[in-house]
């Protein structure tokens, strides 16, 4: 997950009060580790999770795309409704691929990075728009 965010164009890192990485383009943040909050609990222990990771997401139809499908680890919490972000356990992360994994990060990277940064990236890519996904095919989430 590292190596995929800092590997995007104009990344910085800055770190939390508590040391956790947060990845940011053009000084807004697009993954953050989350340090242990009350509303990310385990649901076996009531033991808050450790090792949260957000995910910025293009919209609410993504997110629902990704937090409803029951196969994946990605979910939310009341905390963040109204928050085009998705949140994961790092721990869960190789429930998904590497290539799914990497989208993922693309997609949060360009869910934040200007519309100028995006377009640069998109056609360095060798694309000029993100390809529509269908969730059912595989895909982690259906953009528009």
């Amino acid at each position: 997950m590292h190596e995929l965010a800092r590997g995007l164009p104009h990344v910085t890192v800055v770190h939390g009060e508590r040391g956790n990485p947060v990845y940011q383009v053009g000084g807004k943040s697009f993954v953050f580790f989350r340090t242990p909050r009350p509303d990310a609990v385990d649901a076996a222990t009531g033991e808050r999770l450790p090792d949260v990771i957000v995910f910025w997401v293009e919209s609410e139809a993504d997110k629902q795309a990704l937090v409803q499908d029951e196969t994946t680890p990605f979910f939310t919490t009341p905390h963040f409704d109204g928050h085009n972000s998705v949140l994961v356990q790092a721990s869960r992360l190789g429930e998904i691929t590497r290539q799914e994994l990497a989208e993922l990060v693309q997609d949060a990277w360009l869910a934040q990075a200007s519309a100028r940064r995006g377009a640069a990236w998109l056609a360095a890519q060798g694309t000029t728009s993100v390809p529509d996904r269908n969730p059912t095919d595989g895909d982690l989430r259906a953009l528009s």
